[in-house]
């Protein structure tokens, strides 16, 4: 009996070891169609690219209508599951196949293509900050000394860092998990600015409990392209993105689903951002391109 069992358990061990194999093997789409679902990375406080609504949890935003509408040609019959990501666990999320497509404000840079992929960019964003409507603040350089707020994981941080680097300003940082926490240090007076992605700070602002309360200021601290992102080295399944968002971005439909959710009013509070397409967007819908964050600060 001792010798079936260790047999049972040899062949138990060697199926979860073929299994094992098989997954880490198979591309996105065929495990996409193996398991007759697929996974979107998802934020729950990053308006209006992706963000949470009610208590049903419903995800919605720019980068969310994307995916589903790139998912709705590449994989019709697949049945989209959605999970709450974070900017610190995004990259290993999607990196370890757990997510199949990134649909979070993700920055695409050179760091971030050594763990992963980015499809075509779809937004571009300029990182500055948000102040108290009252607030006298309009340059990072008036910031020397006081309590500034970002959120841990973003690319705002190492450019606030930068900044106090090249312009000797001392910048002290506190970081939140997520926008809301640290939108609520500068609602709570804990901090003087959130420096954040301006399309960000606009969706934090609009969903605040006094909209009016708050300006975006100060100079831009960079340009950073945004695009989805998916697991590195699966080059079918990155065609097959770009290809459907390119065919999206040349039809117009990419332009109106911006329009939607940046110059339109949106939920929860029906509030307009009032951010129209930068001609780099514009330009980008024409000549579509993955190119990285440093060849746009080259």
């Amino acid at each position: 009996m001792r010798f079936l069992s260790a047999r049972l358990t040899l062949a138990c061990a060697a199926v979860l070891s073929a299994f094992s194999v098989q997954a880490q093997t198979a591309t996105t789409l065929e495990k996409i169609q193996q398991q007759g679902k697929v996974v979107i990375g998802v934020r729950e406080s990053s308006a209006p690219m992706a963000y949470a609504l009610g208590s049903n949890a419903q995800f919605v935003g720019y980068h969310v209508e994307l995916c589903e509408k790139v998912l709705g040609q590449i994989v019709p019959k697949a049945k989209i599951e959605y999970m709450a990501m974070t900017a610190q666990n995004t990259l290993p999320l999607v990196q370890n196949g757990t997510v199949d497509l990134g649909c979070g404000p993700t920055t695409n840079n050179l760091s971030r293509q050594k763990q992963v992929s980015f499809a075509v960019t779809t937004y571009v964003s300029e990182v500055r900050m948000a102040v108290r409507a009252d607030s006298p603040v309009t340059s990072f350089k008036q910031l020397d000394g006081k309590t500034v707020a970002a959120s841990a994981g973003t690319t705002a941080v190492q450019l606030l860092r930068k900044y106090a680097r090249d312009n000797n300003v001392n910048l002290p940082t506190q970081l939140g998990k997520d926008h809301f926490e640290s939108f609520m240090m500068l609602e709570a007076g804990r901090a003087d600015a959130f420096v954040l992605d301006d399309n960000l700070l606009a969706g934090v602002i609009a969903n605040s409990k006094d909209p009016k309360g708050y300006k975006i200021v100060g100079e831009v601290l960079g340009a950073e392209p945004i695009a989805l992102l998916f697991r590195k080295d699966d080059p079918a399944f990155k065609k097959a993105v770009d290809d459907a968002l390119v065919g999206m971005m040349k039809s117009g439909e990419v332009a109106k689903i911006y329009d939607k959710w940046f110059v339109q009013p949106i939920p929860p509070k029906n509030m307009s951002l009032s951010l129209p397409m930068s001609d780099t967007l514009k330009g980008l819908l024409q000549a579509p391109n993955d190119k990285p964050l440093e060849a746009y600060a080259s």
